[in-house]
């Protein structure tokens, strides 16, 4: 009887390994590109909207929150009418 699926598997769990001992810069954690941005929601009710990047859910519960939003998900909120980027200063 033919044992050849342990081989295979034996020789990717090789592979693997070596492959992370020779790229040690895939194990490390990516810098952010761009600092995450602060909105304010300008609504009268509440809005739900969830980050199309992170899958990020965000609420806004009431008239004038403001809250961080993940660098990766801004560019989107830009596209929701009543949430507007401020400067953190001005929160």
């Amino acid at each position: 009887m033919c044992n050849c699926g342990n081989k295979r598997n034996e020789y990717a769990v090789d592979e693997k390994l070596k492959f992370n001992s020779n790229n040690n810069s895939s194990q490390l954690m990516p810098s952010k590109i761009f600092e995450d941005s602060y909105f304010k929601y300008t609504g009268n009710t509440g809005l739900t909207v969830k980050g199309n990047i992170t899958g990020r859910v965000y609420r806004f519960s009431k008239v004038d929150e403001v809250q961080l939003i993940d660098y990766r998900d801004a560019s989107a909120m830009f596209g929701v009418p009543v949430l507007k980027k401020v400067v953190a200063n001005s929160r």
